[in-house]
């Protein structure tokens, strides 16, 4: 099922003030709508509070294992390299980022759809999903460059269309994640406020951005100041432990320059209830296989 793009209410403008500014978030971060779910009371308030949760052993030492050779396949398939939605690391020209991974890899499918994952994501967003995005993250050791500080949801609704924070991304480890490795960080309880960001968003701006990003991002007194309020917090854990995280988190990561490696599988589900639009700040939408316009619910 694809629904045609309309307008709607722009709540969360950016990249068109000359100036950052910062817009208290009006969204829910659980929303209503499903009474139960795998994800007890306890948590789902933390997860209102911070942003985030953290799953142990969401897959077993057996599944790392499988789930590992599908990304070591994928990796040295050379079509897989050739292909538009493979990213390739700037300097190491090693693979970065493999895009639209739950559509190429059927085990991942599988992954998207089992009822650890896709009942969590439909707990918290209170409705039927669909995927939005899926890819594969590869951080060698010693070469692995970091990611800057940004919300996810300033460049969905920037470049993507989509109208509100009711997304979530799952970032499953399948390798150690350590303190020193590239880790995610998060600032929790910083998903309550939008930062609006300046610069224009350039023509086929993905193509640079999916690299390293500039536009987009936000400037250094306002995460300075999130930072002072919030603290940071790092994604650390065993291969098999998972991290999910809200649309509007304020997260980023540094580079790997150890000898371990940081490998994960991200996907990032929407609700059916906050189909893409227009871009909000670009003249065209992203490519589907980066944001998907297929809003059709994924079932088990």
């Amino acid at each position: 099922m694809t629904i045609a793009d309309t307008r709607t209410e722009d709540r969360y403008p950016t990249r068109v003030f000359s100036e950052p500014k910062w817009i208290e978030r009006t969204d829910p971060t659980v929303w209503p709508g499903l009474d139960s779910g795998p994800i007890d009371e306890e948590t789902l308030r933390s997860y209102d509070s911070k942003g985030f949760l953290t799953i142990e052993q969401l897959l077993s030492p057996a599944e790392v294992q499988t789930f590992w050779q599908e990304l070591e396949r994928l990796a040295n398939d050379p079509a897989v390299r050739k292909d538009e939605r493979t990213v390739i690391e700037k300097t190491s020209n090693e693979v970065r980022s493999i895009f639209e991974v739950h559509k190429t890899s059927e085990l991942i499918a599988e992954l998207a759809r089992d009822p650890r994952v896709l009942d969590r994501a439909r707990q918290i967003l209170g409705s039927d999903v669909y995927v939005h995005q899926s890819r594969i993250n590869y951080m060698p050791g010693f070469k692995g460059a970091g990611f800057y500080w940004h919300s996810d949801f300033e460049t969905w609704h920037a470049e993507d269309g989509m109208p509100a924070m009711r997304a979530v991304s799952i970032s499953i480890a399948l390798t150690d994640n350590y303190p020193y490795n590239g880790g995610l960080m998060l600032m929790p309880g910083a998903h309550r406020t939008f930062v609006s960001c300046v610069g224009n968003t350039p023509d086929n701006h993905y193509k640079e951005s999916l690299k390293e990003q500039e536009i987009g991002t936000p400037d250094r007194d306002s995460l300075t100041q999130l930072a002072a309020t919030h603290g940071i917090e790092q994604f650390t854990g065993p291969a098999g432990s998972a991290l999910m995280f809200d649309s509007n988190s304020m997260h980023g990561s540094g580079s790997n320059i150890t000898p371990y490696a940081r490998s994960n599988i991200f996907i990032v589900f929407n609700s059916v209830e906050n189909a893409l639009v227009d871009p909000f700040a670009a003249k065209n939408p992203r490519p589907t296989f980066i944001a998907s316009r297929d809003f059709t619910p994924l079932t088990r």
